[in-house]
């Protein structure tokens, strides 16, 4: 399972920014980045909701708990601004660096049954059904055809 401290890391060096530029892009203290990444502290409540925006990932995602980096907004909350709907990119495949699979998280196994695919989908149809989940699939294709301009 990919830790907090392991995917802070990541993050930074796939951005190629340097501990120190990381920690003034966010004001945190100086070495507070070294200590995040190596384990010795973990970061407040608060720092982990910065770093999570600064990088557009999901707070589940930074801690481990999840693989997908979408973040809640980005998809509970489509008329969150005018660009509409834009989902995360995918995060490119890694290899592993051991001979080990990659350990998957708790939800990535729960998220892979059957039984919670078909109960997720279904209480998906049901809020599209519903008079909110109509409005949104309405303001969607609203903007889609007018950004094609039909």
């Amino acid at each position: 399972m990919v830790t907090l401290a392991q995917r802070i890391e990541a993050l930074r060096t796939e951005a190629n920014l340097s501990r120190p530029a990381l920690a003034a892009a966010l004001h945190f203290p100086k070495g507070a980045l070294e200590k995040f990444e190596t384990g010795r502290q973990t970061p407040t409540k608060e720092q982990q909701a910065k770093i999570a925006a600064y990088f557009g990932v999901s707070l589940f995602y930074l801690r481990g708990e999840s693989n997908d980096r979408t973040r809640q907004e980005d998809w509970m909350d489509m008329d969150a601004g005018e660009k509409g709907f834009v989902p995360a990119p995918a995060a490119a495949p890694k290899t592993p660096k051991s001979t080990e699979a990659p350990q998957a998280t708790l939800l990535d196994t729960f998220l892979a049954g059957k039984q919670a695919q078909d109960a997720l989908r279904t209480m998906a149809l049901e809020v599209l059904k519903s008079p909110e989940g109509q409005e949104i699939i309405t303001n969607v294709v609203k903007k889609e055809l007018a950004r094609r301009g039909l």
